[in-house]
């Protein structure tokens, strides 16, 4: 297990608060982003800008961590591909139990001990409630606009270039009449 590096923007000092409870210390900062935060449709890039409100409160089980982040998006269009930019907003509230906590609540046989989350060495570490918090908030099927009507199903033209965009499709069962009607067919009758 590596440890945390402290001069990280996502990793907080507890003894900022300390292990008295009833301590508490507020904080802003600006971020990278880490990378793969989003989906393949949508995602805050990596190296972009995370602003976090964060407050810190010492309590008996550890430290309770609530903030916001804020953060923009991007990605494509689900209905035409272009570019979309989306402004991302989320709240969380953690608690973030310490090492000797951790250890009591496995041994009483805790079945929430394996998802707790841990002061390490004094040190809270954010990724996973930022990752927790920004990639529900994202749309699951992004759009340019509400009333995108997207890409011609026939040759991918975007029709918000040409609403009266449309192809002449002839139902295939028709076809051959239709051949017919382009090649009628010559009958030379003698009359009598």
């Amino acid at each position: 297990m590596s440890r945390l590096d402290p001069r990280s923007p996502l990793v907080l000092d507890t003894k900022l608060v300390g292990r008295r409870p009833g301590s508490m210390h507020e904080l802003e900062r600006e971020a990278a982003a880490p990378s793969d935060l989003g989906t393949d449709v949508v995602a805050v890039a990596e190296g972009s800008p995370l602003r976090l409100t964060v407050r810190m409160e010492s309590v008996v089980e550890g430290v309770l961590v609530t903030g916001s982040v804020r953060a923009t998006a991007t990605g494509a269009c689900v209905r035409c591909l272009d570019p979309v930019t989306v402004p991302v907003d989320g709240s969380f509230q953690e608690l973030f139990v310490h090492a000797d906590r951790h250890v009591h609540h496995e041994q009483v046989g805790d079945d929430d001990a394996d998802e707790e989350y841990q002061v390490e060495d004094g040190l809270i570490d954010l990724d996973a409630v930022l990752r927790d918090t920004v990639v529900p908030a994202l749309p699951f099927q992004p759009v340019c606009r509400p009333d995108c009507p997207g890409l011609c199903s026939v040759c991918g033209q975007p029709l918000a270039e040409d609403p009266e965009h449309r192809h002449d499709q002839i139902d295939p069962r028709w076809a051959a009449l239709s051949a017919l009607a382009e090649n009628p067919p010559t009958t030379t009758e003698k009359r009598t």
